[in-house]
């Protein structure tokens, strides 16, 4: 009896030398953390899951091998309240392992990962509107530690909600002075690697620099692949592609600001067939129990966007940006949420995709904006000692940056229901909610006066309205006096009953703002709950 005692207790010694919390918040993460083999090949030659359920739910949760001996399990609970779990694995030591913990509520600035709402537009799972304004920081990862606490200090006083980022390294001039710190993969640079193996070391800073965007509140576009490394990650065969698509996504799927790229310029990855990215798409989805956002990203071809397994656009193309026109035929067809991640950078640079003037940034803002979709923001100024901040991270040079502060103090305080175009066949440049709220950018025009007219649709008699005009580059809101009382012109529009113009300084970069009036006097807003 007293040897079967010991052998129970010792079967039990790995659950008891890694305890797992009792409570976690709902969205937070759940770690089970477990001890088995660490002889041969741990990342091929073992298997870990387990399932959580909560009676209404169940959900089945690979897991991954974090080197020296220890696996993991990473849930989000979705939903408050008990979950119980159990393990499978094909290794007798890791399998059968039951358990339970306790979802609780979130805390505060916990809403729970984004999700498409509306057809065009995100919403985090509360029901908190999500306004995106995101930017660009490849390999910052892979800077000197100084550097990626600049970047995160930067990152903390900067207007942007989520960063596209890299995991596989692409090579920089900035690399022949500062080698990356870490690799993905067990081996030596340049080719020398066993891509059958990664490297927990570097994983595991990955997800501190995740962990830290978390709290920043910023969203990571984690770019699984892409087309211009020189060490062979870009190159591997079906299988390898799979075992590694498998692993970041259990490594990194429960963190609830986690977004999927498949690739950056997927087209210029020329190893593969419109159906292998088709496949590896697939994959992402059918291996991610958490259902994190999922994009793949163009150079000159875009992709099929119809895929099921797309939950939104993710698109490189400046011109779309250059008119709000331009900007919502994408959305028209594919009716999706459209993200132009790349609309060319800011910067001092040679390329002509990297020169824009800040002026030509915020001008694609506010196009992509009031076409109903949302822009990405790029930063291409070389320094003395470090490489631009799209590469590398570091500081923030362009004089865009503010003015997208501006512009997203505006979003955070449009309808949640997001902005839609309101006459896309005739006034391409207004956008908002019919009868609610209007955004009207003029864009290069230098107008010195506007007449107030709004389409006819979600429009009556008698309506109160106020009306702002916005300097986009000043950053200024100057409400115009009084209130606009709406009176129909014909089929098509109504104005103001007394006829009332507003003036305009006769500038470029200028809008209007146009909010009805509640029953209390103050502008309406339109909040719909998701969850």
């Amino acid at each position: 009896m007293k040897r079967l005692l010991l052998l129970l207790l010792s079967a039990c010694l790995p659950l008891l030398a890694h305890a797992a919390p009792a409570t976690v918040e709902r969205w937070g993460v759940f770690e089970l953390e477990l001890t088995g083999p660490s002889t041969g090949n741990p990342f091929t030659e073992v298997n870990v899951a387990a399932e959580f359920t909560d009676g209404h739910t169940t959900v089945h949760v690979p897991g991954f091998y974090d080197g020296d001996g220890i696996y993991k399990v990473r849930f989000s609970p979705d939903a408050i309240g008990e979950w119980r779990y159990e393990t499978k694995s094909n290794r007798w030591d890791l399998t059968g392992k039951r358990g339970s913990f306790t979802a609780v509520a979130p805390s505060a600035g916990n809403h729970g990962p984004v999700r498409v709402f509306n057809t065009y537009h995100f919403a985090y799972a509360d029901g908190t509107p999500y306004k995106q304004v995101g930017t660009t920081i490849y390999n910052w990862i892979d800077a000197p530690e100084a550097v990626q606490e600049e970047t995160l200090r930067t990152l903390a006083a900067s207007p942007y909600n989520k960063a596209r980022m890299l995991i596989t390294q692409q090579p920089t001039a900035y690399q022949e002075k500062y080698a990356p710190p870490l690799w993905p993969f067990v081996g030596t640079p340049p080719h020398d690697w066993d891509l059958t193996r990664f490297n927990p070391e570097f994983f595991r800073h990955y997800e501190k620099r995740l962990e830290q965007l978390l709290e920043l509140g910023i969203e990571a576009d984690v770019i699984l692949l892409n087309p211009y490394g020189k060490w062979g990650f870009n190159s591997m065969d079906a299988d390898g592609d799979e075992r590694y698509i498998r692993y970041v996504v259990a490594r990194f799927g429960a963190y609830r600001h986690i977004w999927w790229s498949l690739c950056n310029e997927f087209d210029f990855l020329r190893t593969k067939t419109d159906a292998d990215w088709d496949r590896l798409g697939q994959l992402v989805a059918d291996c991610d129990p958490h259902q994190r956002l999922r994009s793949i990203h163009n150079g000159h071809r875009i992709f099929d966007q119809t895929k099921p397994w797309i939950t939104h656009v993710s698109m490189q193309n400046g011109a779309a940006v250059d008119e709000p026109g331009r900007a919502e035929m994408y959305r028209s067809v594919w009716h999706k949420p459209v993200v132009y991640d790349e609309v060319k950078y800011e910067g001092d640079s040679h390329f002509r995709w990297g020169n824009l003037t800040g002026a030509e940034m915020v001008h694609r803002f506010w196009c992509g904006t009031v076409a109903g979709t949302y822009v990405g923001h790029g930063d291409y100024f070389f320094t003395v000692v470090e490489d631009t901040w799209t590469s590398f991270g570091g500081k923030l040079t362009g004089t865009s940056t503010p003015r997208l502060a501006f512009l997203r103090d505006i979003l955070e305080t449009s309808p949640a229901m997001g902005i839609d175009p309101i006459d896309k066949w005739q006034d391409t440049n207004t956008g908002g909610q019919p009868g609610l709220y209007y955004l009207t950018y003029f864009g290069r025009e230098a107008p010195t006066e506007w007449t107030f007219k709004l389409y006819k649709n979600g429009v009556t008699d008698g309506q109160r309205y106020v009306v702002d005009v916005i300097d986009t580059w000043e950053m200024t809101i100057t409400p115009e006096p009084g209130e606009f009382v709406t009176q129909k012109l014909d089929n098509y529009h109504y104005v103001d009953a007394a006829h009332r113009t507003v003036k305009l300084p006769g500038k470029p970069g200028m809008a209007i703002r146009v909010r009805r009036l509640g029953d209390d006097g103050k502008p309406t807003t339109l909040l719909v709950p998701v969850d």
